[in-house]
Protein backbone atom coordinates (compact mmCIF):
# COMPACT_ATOMS: atom_id res chain seq x y z
CA UNK A 1 0.00 0.00 0.00
CA UNK A 2 2.79 2.37 0.95
CA UNK A 3 4.60 1.65 -2.34
CA UNK A 4 1.44 2.43 -4.30
CA UNK A 5 1.05 5.71 -2.41
CA UNK A 6 4.61 6.73 -3.17
CA UNK A 7 4.16 5.88 -6.84
CA UNK A 8 0.95 7.90 -6.95
CA UNK A 9 2.71 10.90 -5.43
CA UNK A 10 5.55 10.63 -7.94
CA UNK A 11 3.11 10.45 -10.85
CA UNK A 12 1.10 13.39 -9.51
CA UNK A 13 4.24 15.43 -9.03
CA UNK A 14 5.39 14.72 -12.57
CA UNK A 15 1.98 15.56 -13.97
CA UNK A 16 1.82 18.88 -12.14
CA UNK A 17 5.36 19.95 -13.02
CA UNK A 18 5.51 23.13 -15.03
CA UNK A 19 6.89 22.95 -18.57
CA UNK A 20 10.39 24.25 -19.21
CA UNK A 21 10.07 27.93 -20.12
CA UNK A 22 12.25 28.62 -23.14
CA UNK A 23 12.89 31.90 -24.93
CA UNK A 24 14.30 31.91 -28.47
CA UNK A 25 16.09 35.19 -29.24
CA UNK A 26 16.10 35.46 -33.03
CA UNK A 27 18.09 37.93 -35.11
CA UNK A 28 20.20 36.17 -37.73
CA UNK A 29 18.71 37.51 -40.94
CA UNK A 30 21.24 35.75 -43.19
CA UNK A 31 20.20 32.37 -41.77
CA UNK A 32 16.46 33.13 -41.68
CA UNK A 33 16.45 32.45 -37.95
CA UNK A 34 12.80 33.50 -37.53
CA UNK A 35 11.55 30.78 -39.86
CA UNK A 36 14.06 28.18 -38.63
CA UNK A 37 13.25 28.74 -34.97
CA UNK A 38 9.49 28.86 -35.57
CA UNK A 39 9.68 25.41 -37.15
CA UNK A 40 11.93 24.12 -34.38
CA UNK A 41 9.53 25.53 -31.76
CA UNK A 42 6.77 23.36 -33.23
CA UNK A 43 8.95 20.25 -33.14
CA UNK A 44 10.22 20.96 -29.63
CA UNK A 45 6.76 21.50 -28.16
CA UNK A 46 5.51 18.32 -29.84
CA UNK A 47 8.29 16.18 -28.36
CA UNK A 48 9.03 17.80 -24.98
CA UNK A 49 7.20 19.41 -22.10
CA UNK A 50 8.25 22.96 -22.95
CA UNK A 51 6.70 26.35 -23.50
CA UNK A 52 8.57 28.41 -26.09
CA UNK A 53 8.39 32.13 -26.77
CA UNK A 54 10.21 33.72 -29.71
CA UNK A 55 11.61 37.23 -29.52
CA UNK A 56 12.58 38.53 -32.97
CA UNK A 57 14.70 41.44 -34.15
CA UNK A 58 12.67 43.78 -36.34
CA UNK A 59 15.80 45.48 -37.68
CA UNK A 60 19.55 45.42 -37.11
CA UNK A 61 19.19 47.84 -34.19
CA UNK A 62 15.86 46.74 -32.72
CA UNK A 63 15.16 43.62 -30.65
CA UNK A 64 11.95 44.27 -28.71
CA UNK A 65 10.28 42.02 -26.16
CA UNK A 66 13.36 40.97 -24.20
CA UNK A 67 11.53 41.43 -20.91
CA UNK A 68 10.28 37.85 -21.31
CA UNK A 69 13.79 36.73 -20.37
CA UNK A 70 12.98 37.68 -16.77
CA UNK A 71 10.58 34.74 -16.38
CA UNK A 72 12.39 32.19 -18.55
CA UNK A 73 14.23 29.05 -17.48
CA UNK A 74 16.68 29.12 -20.39
CA UNK A 75 17.39 31.28 -23.43
CA UNK A 76 18.51 30.22 -26.89
CA UNK A 77 20.37 32.94 -28.80
CA UNK A 78 20.50 32.92 -32.60
CA UNK A 79 21.56 36.44 -33.57
CA UNK A 80 24.08 37.86 -36.03
CA UNK A 81 25.81 41.24 -35.90
CA UNK A 82 22.85 43.05 -34.41
CA UNK A 83 23.54 46.67 -33.51
CA UNK A 84 21.20 46.91 -30.54
CA UNK A 85 22.28 49.22 -27.73
CA UNK A 86 20.92 50.89 -24.64
CA UNK A 87 18.24 49.06 -22.67
CA UNK A 88 17.94 46.18 -25.15
CA UNK A 89 21.62 45.31 -25.08
CA UNK A 90 21.68 45.81 -21.31
CA UNK A 91 18.95 43.18 -20.91
CA UNK A 92 21.12 40.68 -22.80
CA UNK A 93 24.16 41.66 -20.76
CA UNK A 94 22.29 41.37 -17.47
CA UNK A 95 20.89 37.97 -18.40
CA UNK A 96 24.29 36.59 -19.43
CA UNK A 97 26.35 38.19 -16.66
CA UNK A 98 23.97 36.96 -13.96
CA UNK A 99 24.78 33.37 -14.95
CA UNK A 100 21.37 32.53 -16.39
CA UNK A 101 21.34 29.43 -18.67
CA UNK A 102 22.36 30.05 -22.29
CA UNK A 103 22.23 27.94 -25.44
CA UNK A 104 23.88 29.78 -28.33
CA UNK A 105 23.75 28.77 -31.99
CA UNK A 106 25.97 29.46 -34.99
CA UNK A 107 26.21 33.24 -35.54
CA UNK A 108 25.51 34.04 -31.88
CA UNK A 109 29.29 34.02 -31.45
CA UNK A 110 29.27 37.32 -33.35
CA UNK A 111 25.72 38.18 -32.47
CA UNK A 112 26.14 41.71 -31.12
CA UNK A 113 28.23 44.41 -32.76
CA UNK A 114 28.25 46.49 -29.59
CA UNK A 115 29.34 43.56 -27.43
CA UNK A 116 32.04 41.67 -29.34
CA UNK A 117 33.40 40.27 -26.06
CA UNK A 118 30.28 38.12 -25.70
CA UNK A 119 31.96 35.31 -27.63
CA UNK A 120 35.03 35.06 -25.43
CA UNK A 121 33.65 36.24 -22.09
CA UNK A 122 30.36 34.31 -22.08
CA UNK A 123 30.61 31.50 -24.63
CA UNK A 124 34.32 30.87 -24.14
CA UNK A 125 34.78 30.88 -27.92
CA UNK A 126 37.37 32.29 -30.28
CA UNK A 127 35.49 32.93 -33.53
CA UNK A 128 37.93 33.68 -36.37
CA UNK A 129 35.49 33.59 -39.29
CA UNK A 130 35.00 30.40 -41.27
CA UNK A 131 36.53 28.16 -43.88
CA UNK A 132 35.12 28.32 -47.44
CA UNK A 133 31.58 27.17 -48.08
CA UNK A 134 31.09 23.88 -49.85
CA UNK A 135 32.83 20.97 -48.11
CA UNK A 136 30.56 18.80 -46.00
CA UNK A 137 31.42 18.94 -42.32
CA UNK A 138 31.69 15.51 -40.69
CA UNK A 139 30.52 15.87 -37.11
CA UNK A 140 32.07 13.49 -34.58
CA UNK A 141 31.50 12.88 -30.88
CA UNK A 142 34.57 13.62 -28.76
CA UNK A 143 33.47 11.75 -25.64
CA UNK A 144 30.29 10.47 -23.97
CA UNK A 145 28.17 13.02 -22.14
CA UNK A 146 24.54 13.02 -20.97
CA UNK A 147 23.91 16.02 -23.23
CA UNK A 148 24.65 13.78 -26.22
CA UNK A 149 21.98 11.22 -25.34
CA UNK A 150 20.34 10.15 -28.59
CA UNK A 151 22.80 12.16 -30.72
CA UNK A 152 24.65 10.22 -33.41
CA UNK A 153 27.49 11.48 -35.65
CA UNK A 154 26.09 13.29 -38.66
CA UNK A 155 27.09 15.40 -41.64
CA UNK A 156 26.47 19.13 -41.93
CA UNK A 157 26.51 21.38 -44.99
CA UNK A 158 27.28 24.38 -42.77
CA UNK A 159 30.70 25.93 -43.30
CA UNK A 160 33.24 25.10 -40.61
CA UNK A 161 33.94 27.92 -38.14
CA UNK A 162 37.45 28.61 -36.90
CA UNK A 163 37.71 28.53 -33.09
CA UNK A 164 41.41 27.88 -32.45
CA UNK A 165 41.71 28.86 -28.77
CA UNK A 166 38.72 28.19 -26.55
CA UNK A 167 38.63 29.28 -22.92
CA UNK A 168 40.36 26.78 -20.64
CA UNK A 169 37.11 25.85 -18.89
CA UNK A 170 35.30 24.85 -22.09
CA UNK A 171 34.55 21.15 -22.53
CA UNK A 172 34.40 20.16 -26.22
CA UNK A 173 31.68 17.61 -27.04
CA UNK A 174 31.67 17.61 -30.85
CA UNK A 175 34.24 18.32 -33.54
CA UNK A 176 33.74 19.00 -37.22
CA UNK A 177 36.15 17.95 -39.94
CA UNK A 178 36.49 19.01 -43.57
CA UNK A 179 39.37 18.99 -46.02
CA UNK A 180 40.50 22.18 -44.27
CA UNK A 181 41.01 20.46 -40.92
CA UNK A 182 39.20 19.83 -37.64
CA UNK A 183 37.60 22.37 -35.33
CA UNK A 184 35.45 22.21 -32.20
CA UNK A 185 31.81 22.65 -33.20
CA UNK A 186 29.99 22.17 -29.88
CA UNK A 187 31.09 22.71 -26.29
CA UNK A 188 29.79 23.39 -22.81
CA UNK A 189 31.00 25.75 -20.16
CA UNK A 190 30.20 25.75 -16.47
CA UNK A 191 30.45 29.38 -15.48
CA UNK A 192 30.23 30.50 -11.89
CA UNK A 193 27.30 30.65 -11.79
CA UNK A 194 25.44 29.27 -14.75
CA UNK A 195 25.78 26.87 -17.67
CA UNK A 196 26.50 27.68 -21.30
CA UNK A 197 26.23 25.54 -24.43
CA UNK A 198 27.42 26.71 -27.84
CA UNK A 199 27.46 25.13 -31.27
CA UNK A 200 28.88 26.69 -34.43
CA UNK A 201 26.49 24.50 -36.42
CA UNK A 202 22.92 25.60 -36.96
CA UNK A 203 22.09 26.30 -40.58
CA UNK A 204 18.60 25.54 -41.89
CA UNK A 205 19.71 22.09 -43.05
CA UNK A 206 21.12 21.28 -39.61
CA UNK A 207 17.80 22.06 -37.93
CA UNK A 208 16.17 19.58 -40.33
CA UNK A 209 18.29 16.69 -38.98
CA UNK A 210 17.14 14.60 -36.02
CA UNK A 211 20.57 14.40 -34.32
CA UNK A 212 20.90 18.18 -34.34
CA UNK A 213 17.36 18.76 -33.14
CA UNK A 214 17.97 16.32 -30.29
CA UNK A 215 21.29 18.03 -29.49
CA UNK A 216 19.66 21.42 -29.05
CA UNK A 217 16.81 19.99 -26.98
CA UNK A 218 19.26 18.24 -24.69
CA UNK A 219 21.32 21.42 -24.42
CA UNK A 220 18.31 23.45 -23.30
CA UNK A 221 17.58 21.03 -20.47
CA UNK A 222 21.24 20.66 -19.53
CA UNK A 223 21.79 24.42 -19.39
CA UNK A 224 18.69 24.78 -17.22
CA UNK A 225 19.92 21.96 -14.93
CA UNK A 226 16.65 20.11 -15.44
CA UNK A 227 16.09 16.44 -16.25
CA UNK A 228 14.57 16.15 -19.70
CA UNK A 229 11.85 13.81 -20.88
CA UNK A 230 10.37 13.28 -24.31
CA UNK A 231 8.19 10.90 -26.25
CA UNK A 232 11.35 9.03 -27.25
CA UNK A 233 12.54 8.45 -23.71
CA UNK A 234 14.29 10.23 -20.89
CA UNK A 235 17.73 11.66 -20.51
CA UNK A 236 19.37 13.10 -17.45
CA UNK A 237 20.73 16.61 -17.84
CA UNK A 238 22.00 16.99 -14.32
CA UNK A 239 25.54 15.70 -14.92
CA UNK A 240 28.36 17.91 -16.01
Amino acid sequence: MRVLLILALVVASAASADPLRVVFVSGSFLYESDAVLAEYKTWLEEHYDVSVQIVSATDWDDLPGLEVLDDSDVALLYTRRLKIDGEQLQRIRDYANSGRPIVAVRTASHGFENWPEFDNDILGGDYQRHFPDGPTTRVAIVKPHPLLDGVEPFKSPSSLYRNPELAADCDVLLTGTTEDGTQPVAWIRNRDPGRVFYTSLGGKEDFAQEPFKRLIANALYWAASVESSSASGTSSSESR
